[in-house]
């Protein structure tokens, strides 16, 4: 199968996965997720400790996540790494988000991609002070992606490479994959050894 057909059967499957989802309306999401932050960043009083707490929390959101987008996005296993990174950008981001992501910058070896997000449902209505400048808003994505693509056996880094909050015209998240996670269990676990 080629790669431009793939990415359309993809974006299909993203669409049809859309439409089969509750939907919220998106202003009070927003708020919601403001109010969140704004909550974080009073009981943590430093911006780099709130990162790493919406990074966790996606993590354990990506985790639950997974089996949800299992069951209703129609996805069968991918064959590689650039399946799941398609995947990812076409089907998952669109049916949690309503978004469609690009996948770009593979580097040579073929485990690292960005995703370059250009409508962040996130970040609509906000604007960061200069005091909250190190404020990685939506680095929940990156914790998403994270939990969600090690429940498939896949563990990456994320990280915000640009933020449109910060100037940047698009949203880039750099996602690279450190190994694959390996179910199976050493001699001492099996039985009558």
């Amino acid at each position: 199968m080629s790669s431009s057909s793939s990415r359309s059967a993809a974006t299909r499957a993203g669409d049809q996965a859309w439409t089969k989802m509750s939907k919220m309306n998106a202003e009070l999401f927003n708020l919601t997720y403001g109010a969140m932050v704004m909550q974080l960043i009073r009981d943590y009083e430093d911006v780099q400790a709130v990162n790493q707490q919406l990074e966790t929390m996606g993590y354990s959101i990506g985790q639950k996540l997974v089996d949800e987008f299992l069951a209703k996005s129609g996805v069968g296993n991918c064959a590689n790494f650039r399946e799941v990174a398609e995947t990812l950008a076409k089907v998952g981001f669109k049916m949690f988000l309503g978004v469609v992501v690009e996948v770009t910058a593979w580097n040579a070896e073929g485990t690292a991609f960005s995703l370059q997000v250009y409508d962040n449902p996130l970040a609509d209505f906000v604007e960061l002070p200069p005091q909250y400048s190190g404020l990685v808003y939506s680095n929940i994505l990156c914790g998403v992606i994270r939990g969600a693509l090690e429940m498939i056996k896949y563990q990456v880094e994320c990280r915000f490479v640009k933020d449109g909050l910060k100037g940047d015209e698009v949203n880039e998240i750099r996602v690279e994959l450190r190994q694959m996670v390996d179910e199976s269990f050493g001699e001492e676990y099996n039985e009558g050894a």
